[in-house]
């Protein structure tokens, strides 16, 4: 016989656990614990609280513990924003930078010997700079001077000052360096190049060549130190720099200078060789085209455009694409070049490709000495 309260049949079969006559319960996963009771937005009173007039079912908890969630949602929008508004700035901040994959341009390269037309002056290098058109130049760096920066349409003051500050290291290693002159170092002007130039550097400085692309001495000045040595250290350097701007990826640098060298014959054992170790001058005008990109500017190197360079006393007959080859005190050029060439003399750099050294390019008795 069926107990109070069950079926007749009994129990049916799948009938929950609870129930009259037990089974299964199928909520017990869902459990109402205390932390999901605290987070409900909306809370049940008490039988004694509806007991009240005007007594409501439910009631608002605090708005705090309804906007936790919310207070995390908006935490993430405000950090995906800042996200997406530093990604836009700095867009829209460098619209201009280089393209992709341009490549710099081999160097191109004219080297003009000038082969003076009667014997080389010598003498005290004092002496030398006083009667030469050398008299008044600045010694070494100090006559490169930087012409003032402004900015252009696609570069800043301090981008030109910049193309302007590294135009000027690379005349000063190139050309005043002692260790570049005569002592074969090659790397402080290396280091400063563009990297898509350092192979047709590498092959001008280990197979020299006349082609007009290999010429070492289209790169820096460099004398054959088992020849010539440096008579006064101080070089003495006239010239300027101007800029512009090359499209809007970038700036071009020309440099027009000359250079003027007391030179004397290298010592061999201790003992000068030549003519008693007369010093005697050399003159070097170089006209170099310079250009850098943003990211030139970055790294501080130059791509090296261009390079016409005059040079004498020298022999025309002689290959200066590895060493320049001074005519020493008393020394003479072979007869028959053609006359009238002075790097001195303001204007473009142009000659033939073998020129005569103009006699007022020389030092000249004629030409008094300043006063101290």
């Amino acid at each position: 016989m069926a107990g109070r309260g069950d079926p007749p049949e009994g129990t049916p079969e799948g009938t929950p656990e609870g129930f009259p006559g037990g089974g299964e319960d199928e909520y017990r996963s869902v459990v109402f614990d205390e932390s999901f009771v605290q987070a409900a937005r909306l809370q049940e009173f008490s039988a004694q609280e509806r007991m009240g007039a005007h007594a409501r079912a439910v009631r608002s908890l605090p708005e705090w513990k309804a906007r936790s969630g919310s207070r995390q949602i908006l935490v993430l929008v405000v950090l995906v924003a800042l996200a997406f508004g530093t990604a836009v700035y700095l867009a829209v901040r460098q619209p201009s930078q280089a393209p992709a994959g341009k490549r710099a341009e081999p160097l191109r390269i004219t080297m003009i010997p000038l082969a003076p037309q009667g014997p080389v002056p010598g003498g005290t290098p004092a002496d030398l700079y006083a009667r030469s058109p050398a008299a008044h130049y600045r010694a070494s760096a100090s006559g490169i001077n930087l012409p003032g920066a402004r900015r252009t349409r696609n570069f800043s003051e301090s981008q030109v000052m910049t193309a302007l500050t590294i135009a000027k290291d690379y005349l000063v290693v190139s050309s005043l360096d002692p260790d570049v002159l005569t002592g074969g170092a090659v790397r402080p002007v290396r280091v400063l190049l563009d990297p898509d130039q350092l192979d047709q550097f590498d092959r001008s400085m280990s197979t020299p060549v006349a082609d007009g692309h290999h010429a070492a001495t289209g790169w820096m000045v460099r004398f054959d130190p088992a020849r010539v040595a440096l008579a006064d250290p101080e070089v003495r350097v006239r010239g300027g720099l101007t800029y512009l701007e090359a499209g809007a990826d970038a700036l071009e640098v020309t440099s027009n200078h000359t250079f003027t060298y007391a030179l004397r014959p290298a010592r061999i054992g201790g003992t000068p060789a030549g003519r008693a170790g007369k010093a005697s001058l050399f003159t070097v005008r170089r006209e170099l085209h310079l250009r850098f990109d943003r990211d030139d500017l970055d790294r501080r190197r130059t791509e090296l455009v261009s390079s016409h360079v005059q040079a004498g006393p020298q022999a025309c007959s002689d290959d200066p694409s590895g060493t320049l080859r001074p005519l020493l005190a008393g020394q003479r050029a072979t007869p028959g070049v053609p006359a009238g060439t002075d790097p001195y003399a303001a204007g473009d750099a142009t000659a033939a490709l073998c020129g005569s050294l103009s006699p007022s390019a020389q030092p000249s008795p004629s030409r008094s000495a300043p006063r101290p």
